[in-house]
């Protein structure tokens, strides 16, 4: 009997992860593209469809879903997105159609791993929560009585570029200030560095440059008691508290769940995110709203854009 798949595909500015996966959310098989090797959109397109091609075999395909930055679901299409080296509106399901008679679905990357956390994790029986993902930037997928939320033209939801700092950090897109320039792994090593440009006190972290730091070594030092290594999780976690007490304001989530790099620091963000966000809560919320890793692991991105299919389907 023809098993029945969908495949994801995981957009990223560097790498581009694809998957076909099954119903219970199992990757059968996957392969990773290097996304800045193509100079144009379409020469990218035309060797993801040759490689999703390659990667199957005997099933049957429901459909594609797609996670991108700036992916929009209406239009089918990334639109302006800072963190790729292709610039403008790229129609990329209209590109990829002329490839596969099949469904294709396209999201941001964001919206899309929400939808694999109400599919496939830990959000299965929750109709109303919000998965942040804290990687290279700052995304976020809000998902109110069981749907996400588009919007409008298809591009709601942008916590990450919401004011954190008045006329503050400058931004990719343009704007200064946004909230992912202080809450992502980018964000945790800018304000490390600033840290250290302020005081003298010595600590190891002092040997390594700027494009050597990464949030995993700022965590490790922060496990270590590293003074500047714990002061920057604590500066990190009031401006996610601050923002985590607004949007439960505007949306009451039953949980909210965070995915990448950043959050694999666990309770050293969490715990004090946590109590940021309690402090600033209407007395009506307190104690209500539960904040943990996403149940996807580090698949969640490849999950979440096949998750789209299998949410079509159910």
């Amino acid at each position: 009997m023809t098993k029945l798949v969908s495949i994801g595909v995981d957009v990223g500015g560097t790498n581009t992860d694809v998957g076909i996966v099954d119903r219970e959310g199992k990757i059968l098989s996957r392969k990773s593209l290097k996304t800045g090797e193509y100079l144009t959109a379409e020469s990218f397109i035309s060797q993801l469809c040759f490689e999703i091609k390659n990667l199957i075999s005997d099933e049957e395909i429901l459909g594609i879903g797609i996670g991108a930055p700036n992916g929009n679901f209406f239009t089918g299409n990334i639109e302006f997105a800072p963190n790729l080296r292709w610039k403008g509106i790229i129609e990329v399901k209209n590109l990829m159609k002329k490839e596969f008679n099949c469904p294709i679905f396209l999201t941001n990357d964001a919206k899309a791993a929400a939808i694999g956390e109400m599919v496939f994790g830990k959000a299965k029986k929750m109709k109303n929560f919000i998965l942040l993902t804290l990687g290279t930037g700052l995304g976020s997928g809000i998902v109110v009585d069981g749907n996400l939320c588009y919007g409008h033209d298809g591009l709601a939801g942008e916590m990450g570029h919401t004011q954190a700092v008045f006329n503050g950090r400058e931004c990719g897109c343009g704007n200064k200030g946004c909230l992912e320039t202080y809450v992502s792994a980018t964000g945790i090593k800018r304000t490390l560095f600033e840290l250290l440009s302020r005081n003298i006190s010595e600590t190891p972290l002092r040997d390594f440059s700027f494009n050597a730091l990464n949030s995993k070594i700022i965590t490790d030092f922060a496990l270590q008691n590293d003074s500047y290594a714990l002061e920057s999780f604590d500066i990190t976690a009031r401006y996610l508290g601050i923002k985590l007490a607004e949007v439960v304001a505007y949306f009451r989530p039953e949980a909210i769940f965070f995915f990448g790099g950043l959050s694999q620091a666990g309770d050293l963000l969490l715990k004090p995110a946590r109590n940021y966000m309690e402090k600033y809560l209407l007395p009506v919320y307190c104690g209500k709203i539960s904040l943990s890793i996403s149940g996807l692991s580090q698949d969640a991105a490849i999950l979440g854009a096949a998750a789209m299919i299998w949410k079509e389907n159910l």
